[in-house]
Order: C-alpha cells, then structure tokens, then sequence
C-alpha cells in the first residue's frame, strides 16, 4: 500500500454501518498501521484553539518556557525544550536528537493510589506539570486531553470489533490508562541540522494506538511504504491520523503492523512557512494491563511470537531508550 487510506468512523460511532468501517481498519491495519479518520467527534474548535494558544507558549522566550520543566520521577511531564530527546534510539539507532520542543500531559484522573504498590508506576501516573501562560493554554491543553480520550475509547471499539472480538474488549483495560498528550513544536531553523538530523527521526510508536492532530507545512509526517519508501501523510481540515503501536501489533501476534513513521526536515530550513504542530494522543492501557496474544490472531496450531508483557514495563523500556538516544 502506497498510500494512507481515509475512513469515516461516523457510521460505526451512529450504529448505522459498523460492520464497513471495522472491515475497513482491518484492511488498512494489515497493510499500513496508518488511517486517516473523519467523523470522529472532536470539536474543530478544541483543535484549533490548542494549535493558537500552543503557538502562543511556543513563541515565548526559553526561559518562560521552562518553569514548565519537569523534575524528578515526572520525566514524561511538562516542557521539553528543542533537541533534547531522540526517538530513533528506542530502536537502539545512534542518530542526533530531534528538531522539536514539546509539551507533555499524563492522565488527568489521579490514580496513584491504585497502584502505590507498584514504585515503578510512579512515573507514569505523576502529577502534571501544565503551563499556565499565556491565558489559555491550559484549559486548551486539558480540553484536548479529554477529547481524545473519548476518541480513544471510540476507536478501541472499532479495533476490537475489527479483530473479530466483543466491542467492549479493550474497555476494561482502559479505566486506568496512563495514556500521554504531546504537543510538538516544529518551528524553522535557524542553522543547519547535523547529519541525519531530523524534525522527529524514524521510529515506531510504543502504545496500543496514536491520534495526532496537525497544522498544515512543508517538512511533515510520513510513513514507510512496504518497499522502504516514505509516503507523506497530510489530514485534510477537520480530519485526524490514527496510527498503531508496538503494543497492538504484540497484541496482534504482528498480524497487525506497527509502521516505521518520521517527521521530515524541509528543504528551505529558514523558511517560515515550514513551522508546525502536531498533537499526539499515545493510548496507553492501564498500568498493568496484559499485552498476550489476541485469541482471534493464533491460528490452529500456532504459538504466539511474543511473551506476555504488562503495558508498564513496555512502556518503561522504550522512555529509558529515548532519554538514551
């Protein structure tokens, strides 16, 4: 598949056509790991009032910027200023960090209490560490936060449905989540990047599944083609990016495909028009949450590829790769 397929999830989410739009994710799940989804429900207007007040905190000085910087065990927190993480290393790649500044959000719900005894989930339940300037940008961010939620839960009804299991599968490894909120800032550059130095370098995603919402500029995202080429993947207004991760194609037995993507490096680095964003919604299940082998994806006689892994310490391992990287 050479290109990413479109979906209008709104005939599964209104009742009126389920059995089309699961057969379509199936489809496009085996083929690619990439959809592009309409009808999904998200107000245009969250989407862009968090791409304005986003721009906004962006466009402050560093200094401001990183008050919002996470200490301690809140890693996946707060402001993390430009080139300081790199995603290809959590497939153990030496490459230069990425080209983008960041602002991360965790679940919104406090569930610490749940898993006190397990020291290793603190990070992934810490506390928020959320910017309060400029006027706005926190209630943009934590509205977005809850719109994808939803959405989420929307969508693992359709992928459960899709793999031929209950639509209430996934639900019950979901009133926990840790799942994580990004907003990416892409701004021009000014010097050279160093080389093989891209906006986010090629990597797969560690969850279940990706949303990303994104503004519209050159030097953007793309995914790997099944002959090692790279195909641009652009919404259209209103429309969202669904993509898997390492976790569903674990769940999957690799019948499903977490796809290699990346987040090119314009040609015209200085070129003002090539400034972005892109808000990411990284599905994560609750902390303790088995990834085995869906029943529906072992055939007569086959064993499943990867040993039972709890969602945590999967998740673990990737973060402590790419704070390597």
């Amino acid at each position: 598949m050479s290109t990413v397929p479109a979906i209008d999830i709104a005939p599964f989410l209104n009742g009126t056509d389920k059995n089309t739009v699961a057969e379509a994710v199936a489809r496009a799940c085996e083929d690619i790991g990439f959809i592009v989804v309409s009808g999904h429900g998200v107000p245009q207007a969250t989407m862009d009032t968090l791409f304005e007040r986003g721009f906004a905190f962006f466009d402050e000085p560093f200094e401001v910027k990183n008050r919002w910087h996470p200490t301690g065990e809140a890693k996946q927190r707060g402001y993390h200023g430009m080139a300081t993480r790199g995603l290809a290393a959590t497939l153990g790649k030496n490459a230069p960090k990425d080209l983008r500044e960041s602002v991360f959000l965790g679940p919104l719900d406090n569930h610490r209490d749940t898993y006190a005894h397990l020291p290793e989930a603190r990070t992934a339940y810490a506390e928020n560490t959320i910017p309060t300037e400029p006027e706005g940008v926190k209630d943009a961010l934590m509205t977005m936060y809850r719109a994808m939620e939803r959405l989420s839960a929307d969508l693992l009804r359709i992928f459960a449905v899709a793999l031929g299991m209950p639509e209430d599968h996934f639900t019950a490894l979901m009133d926990k989540h840790f799942s994580i909120l990004a907003a990416h800032h892409y701004p021009a550059l000014t010097e050279p990047p160093l080389p093989g130095q891209l906006r986010t370098g090629a990597h797969t995603d560690y969850g279940a599944l990706t949303i990303l919402a994104m503004t519209e500029a050159r030097g953007g995202l793309e995914a790997q083609t099944a002959d090692g080429g790279w195909v641009p993947v652009q919404p259209g207004p209103g429309e969202l990016v669904v993509n898997l991760g390492d976790m569903m194609q674990r769940w999957t037995n690799d019948r499903w495909v977490s796809n290699m993507h990346r987040v090119a490096t314009p040609d015209n680095l200085n070129d003002a028009m090539s400034r972005r964003m892109s808000v990411g919604f990284f599905i994560n299940p609750n902390y303790d949450a088995e990834i085995a082998c869906i029943p529906t994806c072992l055939v007569p006689g086959e064993t499943a590829r990867h040993e039972t892994i709890t969602a945590g310490s999967h998740i673990r391992a990737k973060i402590e790769a790419s704070h390597k990287g």
